[in-house]
């Protein structure tokens, strides 16, 4: 007879090979996949379904709350008879197990586990440690509260709604063409970028733009990448996780010192990765007799300049720089991305290649392990050419503006001793300090609920996220992420900054 099998319902796994075994019982299996019980008497499959159930919620594999197929269900996935499923339901209900309501079926019941003794030799009063944070003003996301989730949705359905099928195969592996070519135009009118649609490769964010990158340049025999003596510890170790020594060019009040590629010691150099819109963390623009330089470095050497462009939508108080790839198109890789204008959960970037990289970064997508997801590519798109990525980025752009310049009237009014500087664009200040102040002022934060970061545990010679520098250059500062604040706590997070600044220093008499 044709077995008979249930749609509705969920899916649950049981294994009931554990069945009690004797006289006239047998040996009773079963799955959710819908394996026969067989060979086992009806009070031992029973008992076995009763086990299995009551395992599988000690063990947590069921959480409480979770909702049981009907006993019809998941009799028929067993190839049990309901009566059996429904006396082992029963059983349970019964032992607190499960519970049963009308019209709410049968679910996990909640149960607190007894609190567990410390082990003895954690019961030692544990050393005072500063509170958990309050307010954060450490660099990191953008504000993701004011993410243009009704825009964003409306632009998804239009996107669905008018792809054709082939969309959502495997396609190109430069990504979808509908957000290569709306990236191509709004790069070119926004940024200055000068590329083709056929130059874009779409990435799942930055870091994975960068990891493609090192891993070409090293098949390619480059071994070391140039970077910014100050700049985030991550891409450092991404370079170096592809294979490439990384060697700093000391920053300035004017950007990177990118003269310095052509020191004796560097003549291996052959990539250099910059911010040059703004200087991670510093917040200078690289200046402009540098961006000629570096330029004219890559055309002499055959080098290869990686730009990051983390924040260039966000610039306030004159025209945006632009890219520094309308330069010299043929040795400048621009890595653009959503993250900092509308979210970094997208994992949404692009790469504008030099025509001469197209074919050595395709090959490696083609390895598999560099796939991304096209949905929100086409959304992106859609949110491109529909104008509202334009709004959007207006709309924070003044927000962000609002923000930075509540911060640095705050300071002006109460701690005017302290220099704030790279303000002109980004999401973030930089407070200067006097030498020697700047891991102090950090503690001195945490035990009032305050985290933030300073500028030493980005320099190049740092020993990771959490390590300040060994090195003291005189440079003590403080970086203020001024956009992820809610509305309601920035006024008391800028309140507690201030109060934790060192004092001004006394009048000399």
């Amino acid at each position: 007879m044709e077995k008979t099998w249930a749609i509705s319902g969920v899916d649950l796994h049981l294994d009931l090979s554990r069945a009690a075994t004797g006289p006239g019982t047998g040996t009773g299996t079963g799955t959710g996949t819908g394996t026969t019980a067989v060979g086992a008497g009806e009070r031992g499959v029973r008992a076995a379904l009763t086990d299995a159930l009551r395992e599988a919620v000690r063990s947590g594999r069921l959480a409480p709350g979770t909702r049981l197929p009907s006993s019809r269900t998941l009799a028929v996935d067993l190839g049990l008879a309901r009566n059996t499923v429904a006396e082992a339901y029963g059983e349970l209900v019964a032992e607190g197990w499960l519970t049963a309501r009308q019209g709410s079926g049968t679910r996990v019941a909640s149960r607190t586990a007894p609190p567990r003794p410390a082990p003895a030799h954690r019961r030692a009063t544990p050393p005072r440690t500063p509170p958990p944070p309050v307010h954060d003003l450490r660099c990191g996301p953008c504000d993701v509260s004011s993410f243009p989730r009704a825009a964003w949705l409306s632009a998804a359905r239009r996107a669905i709604t008018a792809v054709p099928h082939e969309a959502f195969g495997y396609g190109d592996g430069r990504g979808r063409p509908e957000l290569r070519e709306a990236l191509a135009g709004y790069l070119a009118r926004a940024r200055g970028v000068r590329t083709t649609p056929e130059r874009v490769v779409l990435c799942a964010g930055f870091s994975q733009g960068l990891a493609l990158l090192g891993r070409v340049l090293r098949q390619r025999g480059v071994k070391t990448m140039g970077v910014e003596s100050y700049g985030l510890w991550v891409h450092r170790g991404i370079a170096e996780r592809a294979g490439l020594r990384t060697d700093p060019l000391t920053v300035d009040g004017h950007g990177a010192r990118v003269a310095e590629l052509d020191d004796e010691a560097r003549r291996n150099v052959r990539s250099v990765l910059l911010t040059p819109a703004h200087q991670f963390p510093t917040g200078v623009p690289l200046h402009p007799d540098r961006r000629a330089a570096v330029a004219d470095w890559a055309a002499r050497t055959g080098g290869l300049i990686v730009e990051d462009d983390y924040d260039g939508e966000f610039r306030y108080d004159r025209q945006p720089v632009g890219a520094l790839q309308g330069l010299a198109p043929e040795h400048v890789v621009y890595c653009g991305t959503a993250s900092k204008s509308l979210a970094p959960g997208l994992r949404l970037a692009w790469l504008v290649l030099p025509e001469h990289l197209v074919a050595d970064v395709l090959d490696l997508r083609r390895s598999g392990e560099w796939g991304m997801g096209v949905l929100d590519q086409l959304t992106l798109a859609e949110f491109i050419n529909s104008g509202g990525y334009d709004r959007h980025v207006r709309a924070m752009r003044l927000h962000y503006r609002r923000r930075r310049d509540e911060l640095v009237s705050a300071l002006a009014r109460q701690a005017p001793h302290i220099r704030v500087t790279g303000i002109a664009a980004g999401l973030h200040a930089v407070l200067e300090l006097p030498p020697g102040t700047e891991q102090a002022t950090i503690q001195a934060a945490a035990w009032r609920g305050l985290a933030i970061e300073g500028l030493s545990r980005f320099r190049h010679d740092a020993a990771g996220p959490s390590v300040p520098s060994p090195v003291p250059d005189g440079r003590d500062g403080l970086l203020v992420a001024y956009g992820t604040p809610a509305k309601h706590a920035f006024a008391g997070a800028l309140e507690t900054l201030i109060d934790v600044l060192p004092p001004a220093p006394a009048p000399t008499p």
